[in-house]
């Protein structure tokens, strides 16, 4: 579930794999398999990545389906 809703995020907001992996400080390999369920994030990566995309930790795990409102902020928005 983590995966699926990784990537489905990713491109709702625009973003490559690359500026993930950038975003997280993991190589781009490494953000793949976490969009390839092969690997899984730190805690401290699972957090940035709820905080990136205005969601819980939950949400993107799979144990709740509530998505917190969402602005129009995509990647193209800002920098790393």
């Amino acid at each position: 579930m983590f995966n699926k809703r990784l990537r489905e995020l990713r491109v709702q907001h625009k973003c490559t794999q690359q500026y993930m992996a950038d975003l997280l400080g993991v190589t781009l390999n490494a953000y793949q398999k976490y969009e390839q369920a092969e690997r899984t994030p730190s805690f401290a990566a699972l957090i940035q990545l709820a905080d990136f995309f205005n969601v819980s930790t939950d949400f993107l795990l799979g144990r709740d389906d509530y998505l917190k409102a969402q602005g129009n902020m995509d990647c193209s928005d800002g920098e790393v």
